[in-house]
C-alpha cells in the first residue's frame, strides 16, 4: 500500500485541502405541511488533513447551485487552495438515483463553468481518475456515515425545510466530535483530539437533551422528533465507528511495476455476457513512492485512464511443469 497523498499529510489551515462530494437526493416541504415534496441534494466538503467535514443542502445538480455551495463554503470555513472532486465516471452503473448527477457531472461544460469559477479565485479544482472511487476514499467514508444513517433514521419521512437543514448541520457536529487521538501521554490528561478542535479550538459539546425514545413519535412535536432523529444517527453512527477501529492490515508486500506494452483486462460494469474489455498499457503514471497507480489502456474503443486496481494483467508466460503433470504431452 502506497503512501498517503501529500495534500492528506502537510500541516495547513483546516479545508486547505478539499475534498467534495455529493449525495442524495433527499425530500423536504415547506411550511405547508399539505405541498408536495421538493427534492434536494446534499454537498459534503471534508478537510484531507484534519478530516473536519463541512455539510450544506444545495436545491438542485445545476451548475449555478454547486457554485452557491462553494461561495458559501468558503465565506464559512475559508478559501481552499485545492479541491478534489469525484470524476463523472464514478456514478456511471450506479443506481437510477444517481442518473441525473452523473449526467451533470459528465457534462464538460459543467466541469468547464467550475474549473473556471475556482481558477478565478485561486483554487485548484481536480478530478481523480476515472472509475477510482478509493482514491476519494475519505470524503467517500464521508457520504456514507452521513447517507447511510440519515436514511436509516428518518426513514421515508418527509422534514420541513428548516428541520431538514437543522437536521445535517447537527450531523456535521457529530461527524466533527469523533475522536482522531490522544491530545497527550500524561496519565490524568483524558482530553481526544477530534476535527472540531481544529474548527473552534476546543470540543464541540452538544446541549444536554432528554431522551425520547420511550415516547411514542406521534406524541412527539417537530422539536422533538428532530432531537430524536439526531440520537438514533448518533447511536448507529458511533457504533459503526468504534468497529471500524479495529487494525487492518491490507496490500503488505511489494509487487513487480506494471510496464508499458503489457496487455491486460479491464474491469468493466454492466458488459454483455461473453464479452471482456482487453488493451494494452500505452502510458504509465508514477506516484511519489515510484509505484505506478494509475495507467493509460489503449483498446479497440479508444484509450482510457484506469486505476491499476481496476485492470488485470494477463498470464505472459505459462508456469512449468513437473513430473506427472506432462504425462499426456509426453504420451
Amino acid at each position: 500500500m502506497g503512501d498517503l497523498p501529500t495534500e492528506r499529510v502537510t500541516p495547513t489551515y483546516p479545508f486547505l485541502n478539499t475534498g467534495v462530494d455529493l449525495c442524495g437526493p433527499f425530500f423536504y416541504r415547506h411550511n405547508n405541511r399539505k405541498s408536495p415534496p421538493i427534492k434536494s441534494y446534499v454537498v459534503i466538503f471534508v478537510c484531507l488533513v484534519t478530516k473536519a467535514v463541512h455539510i450544506d443542502l444545495v436545491a438542485d445538480l445545476s451548475t449555478n447551485a454547486f457554485i452557491s455551495a462553494l461561495k458559501r463554503f468558503v465565506a464559512r470555513r475559508g478559501k481552499p487552495a485545492v479541491i478534489e472532486c469525484d470524476n463523472a465516471k464514478n456514478f456511471v452503473g450506479a443506481s437510477r438515483v444517481l442518473g441525473d448527477l452523473c449526467k451533470q457531472f459528465n457534462s464538460q461544460q459543467h466541469q468547464h463553468t467550475i474549473s473556471s469559477h475556482c481558477s478565478e479565485e485561486g483554487i485548484q479544482f481536480k478530478f481523480i481518475p476515472p472509475r477510482s472511487p478509493n482514491f476519494g476514499g475519505l470524503w467517500e467514508a464521508a457520504v456514507k456515515s452521513f447517507k447511510k444513517h440519515m436514511k436509516a433514521s428518518i426513514g421515508t419521512s418527509v422534514l420541513l425545510k428548516d428541520d431538514l437543514e437543522t437536521l445535517i448541520t447537527q450531523i456535521e457536529g457529530c461527524l466533527n466530535s469523533r475522536p482522531l487521538t490522544q491530545l497527550s501521554s500524561e496519565p490524568e490528561d483524558l482530553e481526544i483530539l477530534t476535527p472540531g478542535h481544529f474548527l473552534v479550538h476546543r470540543p464541540l459539546v452538544a446541549t444536554a437533551e432528554p431522551s425520547y425514545e420511550a415516547i411514542p413519535t406521534n406524541r412527539l412535536d417537530r422539536y422533538q422528533q428532530n432531537q430524536e432523529f439526531v440520537r438514533r444517527i448518533w447511536k448507529r453512527w458511533s457504533t459503526d465507528y468504534l468497529s471500524g477501529l479495529l487494525p487492518r492490515t491490507k496490500w503488505t508486500f511489494q509487487s513487480d511495476n506494471i510496464t508499458i506494452g503489457t496487455m491486460v483486462l479491464v474491469k468493466e460494469d454492466n458488459l454483455p455476457s461473453l464479452k471482456w474489455r482487453y488493451g494494452r498499457i500505452t502510458q504509465i503514471y508514477r506516484s511519489d513512492d515510484g509505484n505506478v497507480r494509475v495507467v493509460t489502456v489503449k483498446t479497440k474503443d479508444g484509450e482510457f485512464r484506469r486505476a491499476i486496481s481496476n485492470i488485470c494483467v494477463l498470464p505472459i508466460e505459462r508456469p512449468a511443469t513437473t513430473g506427472g503433470d506432462n504425462v499426456l504431452s509426453n504420451t
